[in-house]
């Protein structure tokens, strides 16, 4: 007899052989038992989960004499007329081929005849979302009023492109992705069957590529028994899957980890000249990140990874010297990786610049790039490589002041030079803002030598004045408002102007006036008054308002 693929083989006979589909399983078994069975089925879900299967079972056992919880017992006359090949009473559509307008009539036609050795006449329908619109239209009275003998099954992996009139039609069943746990137990008692040896890790490394489908896992098996003669290990597993060696892969991912640009794609273009498809290493460095991310989140890391505990160790080590965000934006640059594979022609340029992207997230704008700088800012602001020199203070200093200001305040500052102070001042208070950059922060005279109404000093009041907000009120919102006022003097009285109808009305707040009260107070003036400049007008208006000032009598009109 010529050799039969594993997933064939070992394809169950009975609902109990079902591999994690309980809700479905128990469902169907309440209906045998209670001969409630339906007319049309839908069974959806990803491929490999045991669509096809379920419904072979279950068109048997709606048909056996004698059914043992809800599977059919394979020695009644009904059973075994249904085994044989060439019995027409369940019949299997692949809808793929056969998904013309005219194979669904030729269906409609052959459903009216009963079943000739069964109770029921069962058609399974295969791929149904193949169909086309006419073939759906075609079958959709037969699917809502079939015969009382007639049961369909319809199995699909994309139930969205049925359309609304036949899943209303239909009792639906969804299948579920199979755990990885289970899919190793179903592999292990298929290996113990066939008297093949394995290594534990060798089978989690085919479940984990099988990714929750069993027919996958078990084709896999299958390369991989006939691949290694002796005992499996996981190392015959590896080089069936294609991937890259695994110490190589753990290079390159602490490469990236560790920001180093110029090692990753090194060992990238190493990897990939050794023959390895640049859509595999890919996918062997994300699965190597989500390897990282489990050892790093989680205490017992290798209970659900199953790896062999020297790769165990090396991922653990890689992720502890890593940052669990660095870790986690690399996964999402590489997951973004096999998307763009798929539709570019150029995979090699993807994939190093995937690599680059990884390792220099200051080329990088999104939100993990962005703090990654502020924390290296912060790090250089706690090293003062930000602070200025005192000749680069004294210049800035000169620059924000004008030119007669400027004047006034180096003859001040050479006064005070002179004699003593008459009052140690103390530090202004640590704030948000840079001291060294503050033209009014360095030490200075006290607030009884400063007094701005002095005529030499006020022109560079206002400067008197921004020393003095920044030293006695600790808000910084404040201060950032006063920075554009115009400043001058009526008579005894500082006069502070803004255009911003916004910014007078905060300042003219009693919180904020009382502030800026208080900051005056300290160099000497007590009058003062916040304005809020007038809009300038149109120079036409002004000429118009005059001739109409000097013409009263003039008829003027504006075009």
């Amino acid at each position: 007899m010529a050799y039969q693929a594993l997933y064939r083989t070992f394809r169950p006979t009975t609902l109990d052989g079902l591999v994690r589909q309980e809700h479905i399983v128990r469902i169907l078994e309440n209906q045998i038992e209670t001969g409630r069975i339906g007319h049309a089925y839908l069974f959806c879900g990803p491929r490999g989960t045991g669509k096809t299967s379920t419904a072979k079972i279950f068109a048997k056992a709606i048909n056996c004499e004698h059914p043992k919880n809800g599977s059919p017992c394979g020695e009644c006359a009904a059973c075994r007329a249904l085994a044989d090949p060439s019995n027409l009473d369940i019949t299997e559509i692949d809808a793929a081929s056969n998904n013309g307008v005219n194979e669904m009539r030729d269906l409609r036609e052959k459903v009216q005849y009963p079943p000739v050795a069964a109770r029921y006449k069962v058609y399974i329908v295969d791929e149904v979302h193949m169909l086309s619109d006419s073939a759906f239209n075609a079958l959709l009275k037969t699917l809502e009023e079939p015969p009382k003998h007639a049961v369909f099954i319809l199995a699909t992996t994309e139930p969205h492109k049925l359309p609304a009139t036949i899943l209303s039609r239909c009792m639906r069943f969804d299948f579920k992705l199979i755990p990885q746990a289970d899919i190793e137990g179903r592999l292990k008692g298929i290996f113990r069957e066939i008297g093949k040896e394995y290594e534990d890790e060798a089978v989690a490394a085919i479940a984990r590529a099988g990714a929750g489908s069993m027919r996958d896992s078990l084709s896999v098996a299958d390369i991989c028994i006939s691949y290694s003669r002796g005992k499996l290990t996981y190392a015959d597993v590896c080089e069936v899957l294609g991937s890259a060696d695994f110490y190589e892969v753990a290079k390159l991912g602490e490469s990236l980890l560790k920001e180093d640009s110029s090692a990753a794609l090194t060992e990238t273009e190493r990897v990939l000249s050794s023959g390895k498809g640049v859509g595999v290493l890919a996918k062997d460095i994300l699965t190597f990140l989500n390897q990282c991310t489990v050892a790093k989140t989680c205490k017992n890391g290798n209970a659900i990874l199953n790896l062999p505990s020297e790769m165990y160790e090396e991922i653990v080590r890689i992720a502890a010297a890593a940052d669990g965000r660095k870790i986690l934006r690399c996964c999402e640059i590489f997951a973004d990786v096999e998307t763009d594979l798929r539709y570019s022609s150029s995979p090699r340029i993807v994939l190093e610049t995937a690599v680059a992207k990884a390792c220099l997230p200051e080329a990088d704008q999104d939100v993990l790039a962005l703090a990654r700088r502020l924390e290296r800012l912060e790090e250089r602001l706690k090293s003062g490589a930000f602070v200025p020199s005192a000749a680069t203070a004294e210049q800035e200093r000169a620059q924000s002041e004008p030119s007669g200001g400027r004047e006034e305040m180096r003859g001040a500052a050479a006064r005070e030079e002179e004699r003593p102070p008459l009052l140690e001042e103390e530090a202004p208070p640590e704030d948000v803002f840079s001291h060294a950059a503050d033209p009014f922060a360095a030490k200075g005279p006290s607030a009884e030598a400063v007094n701005a109404l002095a005529p030499e000093k006020r022109k560079a009041a206002f400067g008197f004045f921004m020393r003095s907000l920044r030293k006695n009120v600790k808000s910084g919102v404040l201060f950032t408002m006063c920075q554009d006022l115009e400043s001058s003097f009526e008579g005894d009285r500082f006069v502070l102007e803004t255009a911003s109808d916004v910014i007078f009305r905060r300042l003219n707040s009693e919180e904020n006036h009382a502030s800026v009260a208080a900051a005056l107070e300290a160099i000497g003036i007590k009058d003062f008054e916040i304005r809020l400049k007038a809009a300038k007008k149109d120079p036409l208006q002004q000429d118009i308002e005059t001739i109409r000032k000097n013409f009263p009598d003039a008829d003027i009109e504006i075009r």
